[in-house]
């Protein structure tokens, strides 16, 4: 029997009003498993659920860190793990559910002992690392690590390059070496994953309305509180939503020129999500149809999950 649940998908897959219903009927308790939920007071942005929409579901995960903070997939599995066996030792189903891929693999392929790295110099590297463009850091990467490099480049994000720069810079070795040659910090964790598969018409439709929603909301408010507390080079603020409304906050383009920009931004992530997911989940992920009814779908999770997980994998077709 695997030891977690995951609910997986896009943004905007409906990934959160499915898990509660299936948390109801499994006596499950939520994982959060979303990169920027972890931070407090990004609510909007990130499409939190509210208090009245967790209906009474324990959820974890959520408003664990500040934006000023580096929240890191090892950091998440750490965290995970504690939460994991918590919720299984009350004798109930833990469930991952969110679509952050990295914080999934970081439990069930568990990082490796990362070396040690003298803390002034970190902080020495790290103040010019801020400094510098992402492209300048990228073209720093391809020259010591073109393997991660080429990689970053469609996953990318600007705390992964920095982390894959520091450690040939630090150590005089690639991450894809100390992935080979140092061993992992934990055993696996055992996850059956069930994926929503939403067609891209729909996907792209739903997140150029969330987007009108969330200013609707109190977005920019919500935007400018946080930069004025914590800076535009925050980390927690390195999100779709979120630093597509710092030039025109800057007077340097329109609202709707900002908006435009995080919707395509977010369509685009959307896709790298959907890519990872068919390359990068562990064998037994079952995928889900999300255009059928959410009852049959809360049944077909909870019949798996009663029968084992013995599902078989099966990459779908694009859609």
């Amino acid at each position: 029997m695997p030891e977690a649940l995951a609910i997986v998908g896009p943004t905007g897959s409906g990934k959160t009003a499915l898990s509660i219903e299936v948390a109801r009927r499994l006596d499950g308790e939520i994982i959060s498993m979303d990169s920027r939920a972890v931070y407090r007071g990004m609510d909007i942005g990130t499409a939190k659920a509210t208090a009245e929409e967790q209906g009474g579901v324990p959820h974890w995960g959520i408003d664990v860190a500040e934006p000023s903070e580096r929240f890191s997939a090892a950091r998440w599995a750490a965290y995970a793990r504690e939460k994991i066996a918590e919720i299984r030792a009350r004798g109930r189903v833990p469930m991952l559910v969110g679509g952050t891929g990295f914080f999934l693999r970081a439990l069930t392929h568990p990082i490796f002992q990362e070396p040690e790295l003298d803390a002034d110099r970190r902080a020495r590297l790290f103040q010019w690392m801020e400094r510098q463009t992402d492209a300048e850091l990228h073209r720093w990467l391809a020259a010591l690590d073109p393997a991660s490099a080429a990689r970053l480049r469609d996953w990318g994000g600007r705390q992964r390059l920095m982390r894959a720069l520091e450690v040939p810079l630090l150590t005089g070795r690639t991450l894809p070496w100390w992935h080979r040659h140092s061993p992992p910090q934990e055993a696996p964790v055992s996850v059956l994953p069930f994926v929503l598969q939403v067609p891209r018409d729909r996907l792209y439709a739903g997140i150029d309305r969330r987007v009108t929603e969330m200013v609707d909301a109190g977005l920019l408010d919500e935007v400018r509180g946080l930069v004025a507390r914590y800076g535009e080079d925050a980390p927690g603020l390195n999100a779709h939503a979120y630093v597509e409304l710092f030039p025109y906050f800057r007077g340097e383009r329109t609202l709707d020129q900002a908006l435009d920009l995080a919707r395509a931004n977010t369509r685009a992530y959307t896709r790298r999500q959907l890519t990872w997911f068919r390359t990068k989940l562990p064998q037994g992920a079952v995928w889900l149809d999300a255009d059928r009814p959410r009852e049959e779908l809360v049944e077909e999770i909870v019949r798996h999950w009663n029968a084992g997980g013995s599902a078989q994998y099966q990459v779908p077709s694009t859609r």
